[in-house]
């Protein structure tokens, strides 16, 4: 049942007398379109172009090959994060072990070795011998979990810029490409 109040006023004297109507409003109609579409079972909606699906929830059910590469490239990230994190901690666990309690010297200034100014020239530097200078090695192996660091993201855009070439998509194809080249200049611009 509704009320509707017809004598409404924007006053503030006490307002007169109101009537008050009822209205019935007849049943629903047990038959209706709304209640047929919910009572069926859908389990698919629409068939997208790539073999994708639409369920009943608009949500896109991926295919498998779309669901292997999405699992590719999250244990690619995770597992790239935590190695190079592990590099960079025992790195900094055994310098400190043997360099620990050194005095810090900083009346000069002393940039970075050059052996650490390319990728090559870190790897160079953690493959060294005993012979070689233990803190440049010790280093080295702080250096290579960063550069570890930097190549897990790169690696992702070239496995799936191999994916979108494999599957044809040659828009993502494109601007994978661009994304590869900013991150190739944005690394070799330093050298050049």
């Amino acid at each position: 049942m509704y009320k509707l109040n017809a004598g409404f006023r924007w006053a503030s004297w006490p307002q007169p007398e109101s009537k008050v109507i009822t209205l019935t409003l007849p049943p629903e109609n047990s038959h209706s379109d709304i209640e047929k579409l919910e009572e069926q079972q859908v389990s698919k909606v629409a068939e997208l172009p790539n073999s994708s699906q639409i369920d009943v929830n608009n949500d896109v059910t991926k295919t498998s090959s779309e669901q292997q590469l999405e699992y590719l490239l999250s244990n690619l990230l995770k597992y790239g994060v935590l190695i190079a994190s592990a590099v960079v901690l025992l790195g900094g666990i055994l310098y400190l072990i043997h360099h620990g309690g050194e005095p810090a010297r900083y009346q000069f200034f002393r940039g970075e070795p050059l052996q650490f100014r390319s990728p090559a020239g870190v790897v160079e530097a953690v493959l060294s011998g005993s012979d070689a200078y233990d803190g440049l090695r010790l280093r080295g192996i702080i250096q290579l979990g960063l550069l570890l660091l930097i190549a897990t993201p790169i690696l992702r855009v070239v496995i799936s810029l191999l994916a979108f070439l494999l599957k044809g998509e040659f828009i993502y194809v494109i601007v994978t490409l661009l994304v590869l080249a900013s991150l190739t200049y944005s690394l070799l611009g330093a050298y050049y």
